[in-house]
């Protein structure tokens, strides 16, 4: 059952971009390794980049269509997914990024298919 909207996932994008900034130092991730931390931080950031420019309802400035959109952030829930295996993160900094990765995953599966995507 696909349920998230285009217009819901435009509202979900900038809560998620700036959490992806902020929660790395809030939960204090990455104390033995800065890459733990600041691969979340680049992410929102480019995220946020992402959406200001995607043709959704809140995209500022739309040049990027949104099913390249929604491209990029299954890539994104993929690399969220092997960052802990392949950067050998642990503990909580594995945890956030394989529930990060996995929630991503979750939105971009049940996104609704819809004819008119304006």
């Amino acid at each position: 059952m696909k349920f998230i909207t285009k217009r819901i996932h435009a509202f979900l994008d900038y809560p998620v971009a700036l959490a992806l900034i902020a929660l790395p130092f809030l939960l204090g991730l990455g104390p033995d390794d800065s890459l733990a931390k600041y691969l979340s931080v680049f992410t929102g950031i480019a995220a946020l980049i992402l959406t200001v420019l995607t043709d959704h309802q809140l995209g500022i400035i739309p040049i990027i269509s949104y099913r390249v959109h929604l491209l990029v952030d299954a890539l994104v829930a993929i690399v969220f997914i092997l960052a802990p295996f392949v950067f050998s993160f642990g503990g909580l900094d594995a945890y956030y990024y394989w529930i990060n990765g996995a929630a991503v995953l979750l939105v971009v599966s049940l996104q609704k298919t819809e004819i008119n995507t304006n």
